[in-house]
């Protein structure tokens, strides 16, 4: 006779691996949306023991989670982990990997503050050395510029309102999250928690802009949102970032936008930009960095004074250019792009600057 726990169901995770999704990455089924949501019930609440937890969480990466299962832990996560806090702008929610870069600046504190500048409201949100890599994520860059991170939610919330970009830090807004750490950084490889915590929105935000390596990841992040039931952005743009963050790369580069039309299937298109048309006439390589928390704030600190004309520069304005356009602040990336340096060269990027130290 099966086990049933009267607190989550019939399904602990060691049934789920026998029966489901542990006989390899050719033969091992997809969960339902009520197994998926189950399961991570229960790894919040602490019920599997860490030999199994580590076995489903390298199950569910060789077979690969299909986006109801991702839909699910979404919602379980929202329903049981995240605190959100909505300030009154309607913020870009920049979902970046949580792990962190370790070889090119990190420019999207630069390119969020530039975009603040030119008038939209941007929040970001990291952890604190994230498995895998434990890298350097927005919280360091801005950390190194002297600005606070370690904030509750509501005092993210009054970041956005006050300076026009907001830090979520996850300890805060996504507790449980925070709490499962030390399994994730013994389990030594990513798992699907790397990728739900980049759609935590603790600000509510209408719109998501993330990243992807393949655009069928882009695909499969829209769908996620598609099927959630606590985490519904209106618009969703991603695209090719260096290192997995949300960082333009250079040269050709594929867009993913997709934008809710009050259908169950919303409006999805992809297409490519040359970035030297806008100025990114330059590698990837050009982009590398000796210390990626001290280089990117110094370059940060330099490129919204107005110091910098390097490549830098053209990087950053660039990735506020999708920040303003994403936002729908500007109705090309052109005009985003025009916005973006103005907003530079009049000194409101310095300002948003000097707000958030001041805050």
């Amino acid at each position: 006779m099966t086990q049933t726990s009267q607190k989550y169901g019939e399904w602990p995770l060691k049934r789920l691996m026998t029966a489901v999704v542990g006989s390899g990455p050719k033969s091992a089924d997809d969960m339902s949306r009520e197994q998926a949501r189950e399961a991570f019930q229960r790894i919040l609440g602490g019920e599997p023991d860490h030999t199994t937890l580590g076995a489903f969480w390298l199950a569910n990466r060789w077979k690969r989670n299909t986006p109801e299962e991702l839909a699910a832990y979404v919602d379980v996560m929202a329903e049981e982990s995240t605190v959100v806090a909505e300030p009154d702008a309607d913020p870009v929610d920049c979902g970046a990997n949580y792990d962190g870069k370790h070889r090119s600046a990190l420019l999207g504190v630069a390119a969020g503050i530039v975009a603040a500048g030119a008038g939209t409201p941007i929040v970001t949100h990291s952890g604190d050395r994230v498995p895998t890599q434990k890298e350097t994520a927005y919280k360091h860059v801005l950390d190194e510029l002297g600005v606070r991170t370690e904030l509750g939610v509501e005092e993210s919330a009054e970041m956005v309102d006050e300076t026009g970009f907001g830090f979520y830090y996850q300890p805060e807004f996504n507790p449980e999250i925070d709490d499962l750490f030390d399994r994730r950084d013994m389990m030594g490889v990513r798992t699907f928690v790397n990728t739900i915590e980049t759609l935590a929105n603790p600000a509510n935000a209408d719109v998501h802009l993330g990243s992807f390596y393949h655009l069928s990841f882009a695909k499969k992040v829209v769908d996620t949102f598609r099927q959630t039931e606590q985490v519904s952005p209106g618009k969703v743009i991603m695209f090719q970032g260096m290192e997995g963050y949300d960082d333009i790369r250079p040269g050709y580069t594929k867009v993913a936008e997709w934008q809710a039309d009050g259908t169950d299937e919303g409006e999805f298109e992809d297409y490519e930009i040359e970035t030297p048309e806008y100025g990114m006439d330059f590698e990837e390589e050009d982009l590398h960095v000796d210390d990626v928390r001290t280089d990117s704030s110094t370059i940060t600190e330099e490129v919204v004074a107005g110091e910098r004309e390097d490549h830098f520069a053209d990087a950053v304005a660039l990735n506020a250019a999708f920040r303003i356009y994403a936002g729908g602040d500007a109705e090309t990336l052109d005009e985003g792009l025009e916005a973006a340096r103005a907003a530079i060269d009049d000194g409101s990027a310095a300002a948003v600057l000097d707000d958030l130290r001041a805050f």
